[in-house]
């Protein structure tokens, strides 16, 4: 059963257990991004976002796993003789 909030604090949260919350907090990324989200931190630092991770620009690494395995091959077959 939830109570409905009482006059004094209309948002129904306890006072004064919670976190400051900025709606305009500033998120600065290292490739120089800088866009605004809702947190409990004024100013946010990230290393990687949206603008800049390899998945979202298309720059992703493919690995070659057949390549990997020739090298393994013959790094084996070198340290048998």
């Amino acid at each position: 059963m939830t109570r409905a909030p009482s006059r004094d604090n209309l948002s129904g949260m306890k006072a004064e257990i919670h976190p400051t919350y900025f709606p305009e907090a500033k998120v600065v990324c290292a490739c120089g991004r800088t866009f605004t989200v809702g947190s409990t931190k004024e100013k946010l630092e990230v290393e990687i976002c949206s603008a800049c991770h390899p998945f979202y620009t298309g720059n992703e690494k493919i690995l070659d796993a057949a390549g990997r395995v020739e090298k393994f091959k013959a790094r084996r077959s070198k340290a048998k003789k």
